[in-house]
């Protein structure tokens, strides 16, 4: 029996299910490198091809399981080629930030093919001062946004040592059908369990379930939130804006009103969707935001995959930006389940079963319960340097779909928090207008120019 069979988790299903291969199912990161002696992209194209051997899901396909045999599985591609994924382009002048977001937009919008590995790598030369950006893209059904952490931490932070090992037996033999059909009835049995009164494992199940509906909001149906230009169905094409921050005064701007760096975000964010519609002649008095929960705190390299779950808030948008963040970590903590994550075994297989009937397209473009999504993800605390390029910025980029017209991604970076903003620009005109009003909600003056 092989000993690494990788099943497909139903959170991995579920975003395969959500993205056709485009823009909706893309997520990644920006890294702006520094210039330094003796860099070359060459050089940096060979160490990102050493650190690949680390991440071993960077080289698997998933592969649908016979009849009977369950779930699909991730294993090794034969055919991989790594000049398939990376790849070099010169940023169009002036070779600024601004250049460099929308170069970025525009490849989040090509489709990858789904008969290889889902993630490619960009290295963006000719950026003002002298630069080298480095922007890493995988479909959301490679890893949630801990795991994508780690991967990119393994890939530009130091070689693990297993690297090596791992390259050396790749690629694994693929497992045989009667191997899938064996784990798929263990799996099967291991899950059925004692039924007994008291059995352990339905007394979890069922505590699950009661964690999960906590995160979710209760047992009552949730709100549909007023019309709005912000649930529109959304087009393939993307707009990314960036608002830098400092960390610390966030940090303490939370601390001082009861609450943490992501109630800050969310109260921001709700702020400037509220000035955002103003101009537009429109009114917000609240803001409904999705925010991923991700049921693990921590991830290696080689452990991708989705482990998430998702915390609808609904958090004010008027009145004093300090009075709204207490109240946002008011709302936070209520809502936050003992284990995070738990909501995922309650929506997961939901999204399945729209998918399998042909009805989540159509859901996604129609829902009137989220106006928003946003992440936060706590990055590296330590400078980080690549092929001896000091790593000077990691811009996040996040995801959309449906009808949602913009999310924000949150990452912390060595001091400075930056808060991407991903738009559909024909949805969205007014996206610059959107980033000064967040700028001005955290009342943080424009950070020095990234480039």
């Amino acid at each position: 029996m092989s000993p690494s069979l990788d099943r497909a988790s139903a959170a991995d299903l579920m975003q395969f299910a959500t993205g056709d291969g485009g823009a909706a199912g893309h997520i990644g990161a920006v890294l702006v490198l520094d210039a330094a002696p003796g860099f070359s992209v060459a050089e940096a194209r060979r160490v990102l091809g050493e650190r690949i051997g680390a991440v071993p899901r960077l080289r698997q396909r998933l592969y649908r399981a016979p009849p009977g045999c369950g779930r699909p599985y991730w294993a090794d591609d034969p055919a991989f080629d790594i000049d398939e994924h990376l790849r070099q382009v010169c940023c169009p002048p002036p070779g600024d930030e601004r250049a460099l977001l929308d170069l970025a937009a525009v490849q989040l919008g090509e489709p990858m093919p789904r008969s290889r590995p889902l993630w490619s790598a960009t290295f963006v030369t000719g950026l003002a001062g002298g630069g080298t950006g480095l922007l890493l893209l995988m479909d959301h059904v490679l890893a949630d946004g801990i795991a994508g952490l780690a991967m990119l931490g393994t890939l530009v932070g130091q070689v693990a040592q297993t690297a090596q090992a791992r390259a050396d037996r790749f690629p694994a033999p693929a497992p045989r059908a009667w191997e899938l059909a064996v784990d798929a009835w263990r799996g099967r049995l291991r899950r059925a369990g004692p039924t007994g009164p008291g059995a352990p494992r339905q007394a979890r199940g069922l505590r699950r379930i009661r964690e999960g509906i906590a995160e979710l909001g209760g047992v009552r149906p949730p709100r549909r939130r007023p019309v709005t230009s912000l649930n529109r169905p959304v087009g393939p094409r993307r707009r990314l804006d960036v608002v830098a921050v400092d960390l610390a005064a966030i940090r303490g701007l939370g601390h001082a009103h009861g609450g943490t760096v992501n109630d800050v975000v969310l109260a921001a964010v709700a702020g400037a969707l509220r000035i955002l519609l103003a101009a537009r002649g429109e009114q917000l008095g609240e803001v409904t935001i999705t925010v991923p929960v991700a049921a693990r705190r921590a991830a290696s390299g080689g452990e991708l995959g989705n482990q998430i779950g998702i915390m609808p808030v609904t958090v004010p948008a008027t009145g004093d930006f300090g009075a709204r963040v207490t109240r946002t970590a008011e709302i936070t903590r209520e809502r936050k389940s003992r284990a995070h994550g738990a909501s995922a075994a309650l929506f997961v297989p939901a999204f399945l079963l729209l998918a399998r009937t042909g009805l989540l397209h159509w859901f996604a473009s129609h829902q009137r319960v989220v106006q928003t999504f946003v992440t936060n993800l706590r990055g590296p605390e330590d400078p980080l340097t690549f092929g001896g390029a000091a790593v000077r910025a990691i811009i996040p980029i996040p995801s959309t779909t449906g009808n949602v017209t913009v999310t924000f991604a949150a990452s912390s970076y060595a001091g400075t928090l930056r808060i991407t903003i991903l738009s559909d620009p024909a949805r969205m005109p007014d996206a610059p207008a959107l980033a000064a009003a967040l700028r001005h909600e955290l009342s943080a003056p424009p950070m020095a120019p990234l480039l």
